[in-house]
């Protein structure tokens, strides 16, 4: 089960992210972007998500994901519930929302400096 606690973590590793308290929402941006949200009650985490791929995401695992409310449809947003998804299934949906949001070079320069050392 992931955790609040895993995203803020996650989250200080990530060039240019912040954490911010909206409304008793802990939110995750970089600049004003948000790419990450997570409910009062850290239950429920949104993260941004790509509108035309959102539908199979939900339609797949129902139990996991679900839609964000009607008014946030215009949004590349979704939602997750934490209790269901694993530290590593969080991992890779923060980090592929956050490079939604970041620029093109810093989400290069960190996946590369993320990747084994290649021995020829």
């Amino acid at each position: 089960m992931a955790t609040g606690e895993d995203l803020r973590w996650l989250a200080r590793t990530l060039p240019r992210a912040s954490e911010h308290l909206v409304r008793d929402r802990p939110k995750f941006r970089v600049g004003a972007i948000v790419y990450a949200a997570l409910s009062p009650d850290e239950r429920t985490l949104g993260f941004a998500f790509p509108k035309e791929e959102r539908a199979a995401l939900v339609a797949g695992e129902p139990a996991k994901f679900s839609m964000p409310r009607e008014s946030d449809l215009r949004f590349n947003w979704v939602h997750g519930r934490m209790e269901a998804l694993s530290a590593e299934e969080l991992t890779e949906l923060v980090v592929d929302a956050w490079l939604m949001v970041v620029p093109k070079k810093v989400g290069k320069a960190y996946l590369e400096s993320r990747l084994p050392d290649v021995v020829p």
